[in-house]
């Protein structure tokens, strides 16, 4: 069947993924390829000292990448997409959005990047016996009662960016299991919220006298694969205001942008693993059994089938990198020399690999923002040197691009060396990768691991919920999610492996304790710098 044919006849499956800068639509065809796509670029706004998106924003983003995607499926096919097979929505995890009974928003959403939340976040942890990070909703709606705030006795729902997106499109309250993991731990054996942090939550709150308890309040959790609603009439005309776009489609549970990264990058099966690196980092390695204690560093998550997941997640990742390539792109223009950006980043990043091992004692400290797996609550871009270390280009570049990773190291040496957790594959997919091979043997040699980078990763979240939306409609047989991507998807592309060399792996351990030892400059920075 042509692209033109599976959209005329109801085929196509629909994936949108809100991210942080940019709304994104994914159309695909029955062999799960991308034929047509839409975007929408928006940023969040600072507002009372929070960072938000309002929902007039998000509608309006909505609708802008859909109206995009028709607009490309009439350029390249001439046709209306009036049906779809399925639909599925992703968005950035976490964060807060609360609602009272008449579905009105009660404070501006609280997204994942809010660092209000150290408080309540630390009495959960303890509380719990678990890590429970500060941009969790749970931690929110927790900060929210420690601050009295009034609307909380008013809350009838609560839930995150993509819940609250197909809730409205469907009518139905629930959300993927991997969302909901970032709302309240999930228990590995029920694959629901855990019962003994509700209650004591519950027993923790109850002083108050709201006249909800959590699950009252909290959406149904939904493994892949279950039917999660359809879209409503009411919601069609939120989605397509051109009002072409029928209701009656089946969706699948709405999910967070790590389970989407997962999927596009075949890691939900125990024993694999991605790194996302961007402008912030983080790595998602599937468990197969449980940590034997909680870590501040390490958060605990699930893939949209359900196996625990340790999430390393960090603030700061190619800010600062691509700042200094930007350095030398206009060095380039004073000398009135066209510029290419990818021929700069590609000439900087190769020549890095011809740098000493450990970058000849140069550290580089990337934090834009600050970083709670290293412990700093505002970040200094720094760069740092001895008189006797050896300063050149390539020293300089690869040291920037070991401390985009920096950071990840460190979180993940726990679970390798010290929980001695087994991995098969590690992809990478994110814009560190661009450069063919060079960020993936800085990330080889950071977690001395070989890792992976397929062609497909570039596709993004968009494509991961798409099909997962696929999956709710083509597992015909009962296939595991891993099995049914395995089968259906990948078809045994691991992409291309890098491995890390002995040389590397021993260079870039000396260069971590440098840069660990060198934190207190960086918290020094933090605290003398305006």
């Amino acid at each position: 069947m042509t692209a033109k044919e599976t959209i005329q006849q109801g085929k196509a499956i629909l994936g949108i993924e809100f991210g942080s800068t940019r709304i994104k639509a994914v159309l695909i065809d029955g062999e799960n390829k991308p034929i047509a796509q839409g975007s929408h670029e928006w940023e969040n706004q600072l507002v009372d000292g929070l960072w938000t998106y309002s929902t007039e924003a998000i509608w309006y983003g909505l609708q802008d990448c859909y109206a995009d995607l028709r607009k490309n499926v009439l350029a390249e096919y001439d046709i209306e997409i009036e049906d779809l097979a399925a639909i599925g929505i992703s968005a950035m995890m976490h964060g807060y959005m609360a609602f009272n009974d008449q579905q009105n928003i009660l404070v501006p959403f609280r997204t994942w990047r809010n660092t209000n939340t150290a408080k309540a976040a630390a009495e959960l942890s303890e509380l719990f016996v678990y890590n429970i990070p500060l941009r969790w909703s749970i931690s929110h709606i927790y900060q929210a009662i420690l601050d009295n705030e009034e609307h909380v006795a008013d809350i009838d729902f609560l839930t995150t960016l993509a819940g609250y997106i197909h809730w409205q499109l469907t009518g139905n309250k629930v959300l993927g299991i991997g969302d909901a993991s970032g709302m309240l731990p999930i228990d590995p054996e029920t694959h629901n919220y855990s019962a003994a942090m509700v209650e004591k939550f519950n027993k923790l709150i109850a002083p108050k006298g709201f006249n909800w308890t959590l699950l009252d309040i909290l959406p149904e959790v939904l493994n892949a694969g279950e039917n999660a609603g359809f879209l409503t009439a009411e919601g069609a005309k939120k989605l397509d205001i051109s009002g072409h776009l029928k209701p009656g489609i089946p969706l699948c549970p709405p999910e967070g942008d790590a389970g989407t990264g997962m999927v596009a990058t075949n890691a939900v099966k125990q024993r694999t693993g991605n790194v996302s690196a961007g402008t912030s980092s983080f790595s998602m390695i599937v468990l197969e059994k449980d940590l034997s204690k909680p870590y501040e560093m390490i958060d605990m998550v699930t893939t949209p089938d359900g196996s625990l997941v340790a999430m390393v997640h960090c603030n700061n990742c190619t800010s600062d990198l691509n700042a200094w390539v930007n350095l030398f792109k206009e060095y380039q223009q004073l000398l009135g020399i066209p510029v290419d950006m990818n021929e700069v980043f590609g000439k900087l990043y190769n020549n890095a690999l011809t740098g000493d091992a450990d970058c000849g004692g140069l550290i580089a400290y990337n934090y834009i923002s600050g970083e709670p797996v290293t412990g700093l609550a505002e970040g200094r871009p720094m760069f740092v040197r001895s008189a006797n270390d050896k300063f050149n280009l390539a020293n300089f570049m690869r040291a920037n691009l070991y401390a985009s990773v920096g950071v990840l190291k460190i979180g993940n040496d726990i679970l390798f060396n010290e929980e001695h957790v087994q991995v098969d594959r590690i992809t990478g997919h994110g814009g560190l990768f661009k450069t063919k091979g060079v960020g993936q043997r800085v990330l080889a040699a950071a977690i001395n691991s070989p890792i992976s980078v397929m062609e497909t990763a570039g596709e993004g979240g968009a494509w991961g919920i798409a099909l997962l939306a696929s999956y709710l409609v083509n597992n015909t047989n009962g296939s595991t999610l891993a099995d049914w991507l395995e089968s259906n998807v990948f078809a045994g592309n691991t992409g291309v492996e890098i491995a890390p060399t002995a040389e590397d792996v021993a260079g870039f351990n000396k260069w971590i304790e440098n840069y660990k030892r060198g934190l207190a400059i960086e918290q020094a920075a933090v605290d003398n710098k305006a």
